[in-house]
């Protein structure tokens, strides 16, 4: 996916608000933003984190600075281990029109050595937040590689995929009922970008979306969920 392709794509959706979240990287948030100057789609930079639990963790910041000073402390955190371009593909950073810059050559699909509430602690320390990835997932999640949710999480919400349906899902994990649950596009494709969730909010920034997820000072977030009953 490319800058111009991904704009387009979430203009068709009606969508005002995105996030970038590469693999343990943030390389493209810039030309992502530059890209959509004008547009009327807002671009919160961020990263998906995969902790040393092998857990994914969506860190939404509201600055470039934030998320670069993010991406410091994340690299220096991977082992230092090459891509192999021809096994896991190629690692492109680009530019705002989709023009290649260059490869990413450390590898970035692996775990850092910071468990899940270090991580959630230094992106709060930088401004940012963190909600958990997909969390009904059967691999990489807090449910299928913890096996619970841990008691005293401090995270606004969680994710759930597009294919979570709450009549079943909340039997199959009830502790997911105290959670405020939204859902992402998590796309690698342009196909895979969603429109399931709503919020509500002032401005375009992770407090608010905080707020929202917590149901606070008049913020909301609304989700469609597939297969039920309006």
């Amino acid at each position: 996916m490319i800058p111009p392709l991904i704009l387009e794509q979430a203009q068709r959706l009606g969508l005002s608000l995105i996030a970038i979240t590469d693999h343990n990287a943030c390389h493209n948030v810039e030309a992502m933003i530059e890209a959509a100057e004008g547009t009327g789609v807002h671009v919160l930079p961020g990263m998906e984190v995969q902790s040393k639990e092998e857990v994914h963790l969506l860190c939404l910041f509201d600055t470039v600075l934030q998320s670069k000073e993010w991406q410091d402390r994340v690299l220096k955190h991977l082992p230092p281990l090459v891509n192999r371009e021809k096994v896991l593909g190629a690692q492109f950073v680009v530019d705002a029109t989709g023009d290649w810059i260059r490869t990413e050559e450390q590898l970035l699909a692996t775990s850092v050595d910071m468990a899940v509430n270090e991580v959630i602690s230094r992106v709060r320390e930088l401004g940012g937040i963190v909600i958990p990835s997909h969390v009904d997932r059967p691999s990489f999640s807090l449910l299928s590689n913890l096996g619970f949710i841990p008691e005293g999480l401090d995270v606004p919400g969680l994710e759930v995929t597009s294919k979570f349906i709450p009549s079943r899902g909340l039997k199959q994990w009830p502790e997911l009922k105290a959670w405020s649950l939204i859902v992402n596009g998590d796309a690698h494709r342009l196909e895979e970008i969603e429109r399931q969730t709503v919020f509500k909010l002032l401005t375009p920034l992770v407090r608010e979306i905080s707020l929202a997820l917590r149901g606070l000072e008049g913020r909301e977030v609304a989700v469609e969920w597939p297969g039920e009953t309006k």
